[in-house]
């Protein structure tokens, strides 16, 4: 791993907790809690304190603030993982995961205060705001707004403010290069007002509501471009902040798909070897049709595996080198879309295959079938990624936040 200097550290990597083994260790706590987690719409207080002593909600944050920078391709295994036992779980050590990235284009003092003192913070956001604007004043910022999927945020005690900027005569701020500004404000949870209106087919227990401000003031050291995307304030230079949020969201969400496809293939792969349809006398697994089904299933979930881990781990070393390609970002957006989708139709079959005994709640089948397609229906998992992919290859302009 490059450390702040540029030099690369393999004693850091050699250091680092097996993250893994700690993921597979809560497996069972997920589980058993994940009904309650759904039913609830939120992490139970069990999962938590465990998640938090495991450090995994810190994995992404600079070793300068006590995280643990975890290499990109290891983080990618470890959501996986815990998506395996609870898709929601998963989404929650994601998001938040993903959000504490940008402490390294804070200043060291702010982002202390953000992640330092409480060694539990969390800080969570929705999406960019369409109506959200942030008015400059002498010292900072005057936010209006309103988000919405703010996953994590019952256990944050930060939130995210995605906002395009206005001057102080209420005219849009413009970039250098012309582009309309916008910037990531970061204030505490209870500045906020909160809308309890996740009420939704899958990954409940996300927990992911909507809050909004009015006229609130916050510091300006408290802003930078949004999402961090600029280089030019970044004070962390290890490889994991070469990434962006976006680069970094679209494969997290792709290990939560894989993660429930797994658990979903394998639980029809055991259904199969003993239920019987109706009006049948042999098991499902002596079907030639099954047969074919899992054939192709188990081809589908290993393929879109290792596409996306090779992916991940060719732009992990291209981060180490200090010279992440175009092609290396193209090549792990495209691994992304295509396991989030590779992922659902495997489920999808799994689903259908299962019969009757796909239906019943809290079974193996029913919650991984919606979790799974309310993943797909993240913008960056959705199939329209495929157009960015095609626009590229064509000789089109690049989306800067998707590529």
């Amino acid at each position: 791993m490059t450390g702040r200097a540029g030099v690369t550290d393999i004693r850091h990597e050699a250091d680092l907790p097996d993250f893994m083994h700690r993921a597979r260790a809560l497996t069972a706590l997920l589980a058993a809690a994940a009904p309650e987690i759904e039913s609830k719409r939120e992490l139970t207080p069990d999962v938590l304190v465990a998640l938090h002593q495991a450090g995994l909600f810190r994995m992404l944050l600079p070793r300068s603030l006590g995280g643990h920078e975890v290499p990109a391709p290891v983080y990618l295994e470890v959501i996986e993982e815990l998506a395996k036992a609870d898709a929601s779980t998963a989404w929650c050590v994601a998001q938040t995961s993903v959000c504490s990235t940008i402490a390294a284009s804070l200043k060291h003092e702010v982002a202390c205060e953000i992640f330092g003192k409480d060694s539990r913070a969390l800080l969570a956001w929705g999406p960019l705001g369409k109506s959200s604007k942030a008015v400059r004043t002498k010292d900072g910022f005057r936010l209006t707004g309103t988000w919405h999927y703010a996953s994590g945020s019952r256990h944050a005690a930060w939130l995210g403010g995605h906002c395009h900027v206005f001057d102080e005569n209420a005219a849009p701020a413009v970039d250098a290069d012309g582009k309309p500004r916008e910037i990531t404000a970061i204030f505490r949870k209870e500045r906020a007002s909160f809308t309890d209106d996740w009420h939704v087919m899958g990954l409940k227990g996300t927990g992911s509501d909507s809050y909004a401000v009015t006229d609130l003031f916050v510091p300006g050291e408290f802003c930078v471009t949004s999402f961090g995307r600029n280089p030019a304030e970044r004070r962390e230079h290890g490889p994991l902040y070469r990434f962006t949020v976006f680069q970094l969201f679209g494969a997290s969400f792709a290990g939560v798909a894989l993660g429930i496809a797994r658990a979903m293939l394998d639980a029809f792969v055991e259904l199969a070897k003993g239920k019987a349809p109706t009006g049948k006398q042999t098991a499902l697994r002596d079907n030639a049709v099954v047969q074919s089904q899992i054939g192709l299933a188990q081809s589908q979930l290993c393929a879109a595996r290792v596409f996306l881990s090779h992916a991940m781990r060719e732009m992990w070393q291209g981060a180490q080198q200090g010279a992440i390609t175009t092609e290396q970002r193209v090549a792990l957006r495209m691994a992304s879309a295509h396991a989030s989708q590779q992922a659902k139709q495997v489920v999808d079959m799994a689903h259908y295959a299962a019969g009757g005994t796909a239906i019943f709640e809290n079974d193996a089948f029913e919650r991984r079938f919606r979790d799974m397609h309310a993943v797909s229906q993240q913008a960056q998992a959705h199939f329209s990624m495929f157009e960015v992919l095609g626009q590229y290859f064509l000789g089109l302009p690049i989306h800067p936040r998707y590529i």
